[in-house]
């Protein structure tokens, strides 16, 4: 096995188990949970907007690697969605994407982990 491939797989697994954990994590959240800030702080950005706001970015990534041009990911009615978005981008990005963009992919996952 090349040497690339082990970049492959190993960024390819970083964002497969960053994304299975966020998804184990946010999966059975309420509509409610899903609306609280994510902060303590005053004017701290709600749960459900940072969720968005990773799919948007991993929609950008993907976009990029089939190169096409961004375009906005709707923003569905429920925020009980959010999930399976976050599961589709990512497999799109796991088909299309190289390995760099996948490192990405998952530091932005690991990150808005860690702002939930």
């Amino acid at each position: 096995m090349a040497a690339t491939d082990l970049t492959d797989e190993s960024a390819a697994a970083r964002l497969s188990v960053a994304a299975d954990r966020l998804v184990n994590r946010v999966g059975h959240w309420t509509p409610a949970r899903w609306a609280a800030p994510a902060g303590l702080t005053d004017g701290a950005p709600v749960r459900a907007d940072i969720m968005f706001g990773l799919v948007q970015t991993l929609a950008d990534l993907a976009a990029g690697a089939e190169k096409r041009p961004s375009r906005p990911v709707p923003r569905l009615d429920n925020d009980l969605a959010l999930p399976d978005q976050l599961r589709v981008m990512v497999a799109d990005l796991l088909i299309a994407a190289p390995p760099a963009d996948l490192a990405r992919a998952a530091s932005a996952v690991e990150s808005t982990a860690a702002s939930l």
